[in-house]
């Protein structure tokens, strides 16, 4: 069984070296272990730094395509490798690697295909408490979304069995933490979670530059998660909140009509006015929610032929997209046309992600 820990990094060559000190090159249960590199277009030396550390296999971006594209090549990459578990972690140092084994544990027992790192964010002193409550937030509305009952959603340390990495297809440009877990709970993946420890931080955020920007992508990532995935519940709600404005102020028209008839048309129309506005707009909110639970379909069928798709390259033997070897030829054995190990380099592809 061969386990892949794939790194998605962006211009990473000052935490690098430590983040790869503390990844395990042995894990109880597993026969190879080996480590990805996914390189998002950095400008710096983190491809040199990953080959002088003993990276295994590197992926290697043209440009700068964001956190979610890099995630979603380094789990293409991993099967197509031949991984049997695939292991995302940060470049930063954030999570632990020496609890990989913890968080692997019951992929290999069989009680899931998908394991989400726990940080017990209450417990992490340099996380405010506005971005406490929004974490909590978020995981409240994904867990409602997904069906499942993960604490900790927005954690990046996670682990996939093979048949999990094949269904997962991430398609925000901002984030996959959220998405893919909201798919795994509606695509029936037995979702499952473990504690783990996380390090002191070695650097500032580059995906929120602010904490309003925190504040103003993540809640709107939630709410673009939660009305894609519950189109229903989030138009109509908002259909039923207009309705019942519009039928009070109606109803205020009316009786005031009945009370004296003479001068309701020429004091109250604004109200006919709202109401009416108010009433078209529960039309058009109710029509989006119909239209949206029909894209919600539609996109569950696209990623069934995804997924389908990927088993079809699999078993063409396609090589990974924009491949590198990582470690020197002599100390590395490449993977074949099979995604198993072999004797014959593969050339760097230029097939696009």
């Amino acid at each position: 069984m061969k386990l892949i820990i794939q790194v998605p990094c962006y211009n990473e060559e000052g935490q690098l070296p430590l983040t790869l000190s503390r990844l395990p090159r042995q894990v109880p249960g597993i026969d190879a272990v080996e480590w990805l590199i996914i390189d998002d277009g950095s400008s710096d030396r983190t491809l040199e730094v990953a080959r002088e550390h003993g990276v295994d296999h590197i992926v290697r971006l043209t440009n700068h395509k964001g956190l979610a594209a890099a995630f979603q090549a380094g789990l293409d990459a991993g099967l197509k490798l031949g991984a049997d578990v695939i292991v995302n972690t940060d470049a930063d140092n954030q999570y632990e690697g020496s609890d990989i084994p913890k968080l692997v544990a019951p992929i290999l027992r069989g009680e899931a295909d998908m394991v989400i790192g726990d940080r017990q964010v209450e417990t992490i002193e340099h996380f405010s408490g506005f971005k406490k409550l929004l974490q909590r937030l978020g995981s409240w509305v994904v867990r409602h979304a997904s069906s499942t009952e993960i604490p900790d959603t927005t954690s990046g340390f996670r682990a996939y069995n093979r048949e999990a990495a094949l269904q997962v297809q991430a398609v925000s440009k901002f984030t996959y933490t959220l998405e893919t877990i909201i798919q795994a709970g509606r695509l029936q993946v037995a979702v499952d979670h473990v504690a783990i420890r996380t390090n002191a931080k070695t650097r500032e955020s580059r995906l929120f530059p602010s904490t309003a920007a925190y504040v103003r992508r993540n809640a709107l990532s939630i709410f673009r998660v939660y009305s894609q995935y519950q189109p229903l519940k989030v138009f109509w709600t908002g259909a039923l909140i207009c309705g019942t404005a519009a039928l009070a102020i109606f109803i205020r028209f009316l009786v005031y009509f009945v009370e004296n008839p003479s001068t309701a048309g020429r004091g109250h129309i604004q109200s006919l006015i709202a109401g009416g506005v108010l009433f078209n707009a529960a039309m058009l909110l109710g029509a989006l929610g119909v239209i949206g639970d029909l894209l919600d379909a539609q996109r569950t069928l696209s990623q069934r032929t995804f997924e389908r798709v990927r088993r079809i390259e699999l078993q063409l033997g396609v090589e990974p997209s924009h491949y590198e070897r990582g470690a020197p030829a002599d100390t590395q054995t490449p993977p074949t046309s099979n995604g198993q190990a072999g004797t014959e380099t593969p050339d760097r592809k230029a097939l696009e992600v």
